[in-house]
């Protein structure tokens, strides 16, 4: 047994680290990373441009506030600047949500295949995770709200939902917010959401503008292509934005990702090409995958998840393996409680054809 001369709380000693999707395959010249449902065109041209222009100036501390970028999402988005609250990456965000309204023994309400840093943070303040049976690989509203109790503080709700890539419409989550008890906060994780095609869906605005205690998070590490500079932000009601800013750190957010920022989120055109790619290859997925004998669930995301038969020979561990001699990387979810699957980003047109082509080869055997 490993002695701390300092103890931490010992709910944080109960914690596993989270572990991201991998980068490198030993001994492969080459490497096709879909691990982690970045950018499928790499980082936008604009955003390095702006990164290069921004150089010279990265020995003034950061705008504190991150004006400018708040000012920008608020404008491409049509949403009130006051209410945003910029962080590295939502993930901070999360974690700051947990530190200001958690205490020992709160229980926050997560779901079946939820993200699992909302676990983690809330095991870090002490809190009791509840976690809730999805059906059909969907978050169940029903089920939500009777694990609610008076011990609940937060709900979290990722939309769409990672590594499952299915979602909640809007009148879904209209129905979940009257149906919570008016201190109980609702956590609208939508760091997937500019891929979602769906006229039906609502990321959170709507919601935050109704509902004084919901929280919407968005993320520039998706769409943006930009998970490297750490940048994600919130919109929330005045009173819950006000408490974040008391406790966040006065320079969260560094000056290069605010640079790099704004110039994303203002490039519009990079965003659509990234949907309609996105969206081409989602229905190109869902009619070649049933060929090879493979089915994935129905995804609104820049992935899919693939499930693989439990026969010698065909499981998810054997195709992981055999995509990895290929120089493919994919990501395991046997963490998530999905053993026999595989969450597969969507990359760019050669990496999506070698995917496919690997996979028929691996079924084929």
């Amino acid at each position: 047994m490993v002695h701390y001369p300092v103890p931490a709380h010992e709910s944080i000693m109960s914690l596993s680290p989270y572990v991201g999707g991998a980068s490198s395959v030993k001994g492969a010249a080459r490497v096709i990373k879909l691990s982690s449902n970045e950018g499928a065109f790499g980082t936008n041209p604009t955003a390095v441009e702006a990164c290069r222009a921004f150089a010279e100036k990265m020995f003034r501390y950061p705008d504190g506030g991150s004006v400018e970028l708040r000012r920008a999402v608020a404008e491409v988005h049509g949403l009130e600047e006051e209410r945003i609250v910029c962080g590295s990456g939502s993930d901070e965000l999360i974690g700051l949500l947990c530190h200001a309204y958690l205490k020992d023994g709160d229980q926050v309400v997560v779901t079946q295949y939820a993200f699992l840093m909302y676990r983690l943070y809330a095991l870090g303040c002490g809190a009791v995770p509840v976690t809730v049976p999805e059906k059909d690989r969907r978050v169940d509203v029903d089920a939500v709200l009777k694990a609610v109790t008076d011990k609940t503080k937060i709900v979290f709700i990722a939309n769409p939902g990672n590594p499952t890539g299915t979602y909640l419409s809007r009148d879904e989550i209209e129905r979940l917010c009257r149906g919570l008890p008016t201190n109980v906060m609702l956590v609208l994780d939508a760091a997937y959401a500019e891929f979602v095609p769906s006229s039906d869906f609502d990321a959170g605005e709507t919601f935050v503008r109704k509902y004084p205690n919901v929280v919407m998070l968005r993320t520039f590490s998706k769409i943006y292509g930009l998970g490297g500079i750490r940048l994600g932000w919130s919109y929330a009601s005045k009173e819950i934005t006000d408490v974040l800013n008391r406790v966040r750190g006065p320079f969260n957010v560094n000056s290069v990702a605010q640079a790099v920022g704004v110039a994303a989120v203002r490039d519009r055109e990079f965003v659509k090409k990234c949907f309609e790619h996105n969206l081409k290859w989602q229905e190109i997925f869902r009619k070649e995958l049933p060929a090879t004998g493979l089915n994935a669930t129905p995804s609104v995301t820049n992935f899919i998840l693939v499930d693989f038969p439990s026969e010698a020979g065909k499981t998810a561990a054997e195709a992981d393996k055999f995509l990895q001699s290929k120089g493919i990387i994919v990501r395991a979810v046997a963490s998530y409680g999905l053993p026999d699957s595989l969450r597969m980003t969507i990359g760019n047109d050669e990496e999506n054809e070698a995917l496919l082509a690997a996979l028929r080869e691996f079924m084929a055997r």
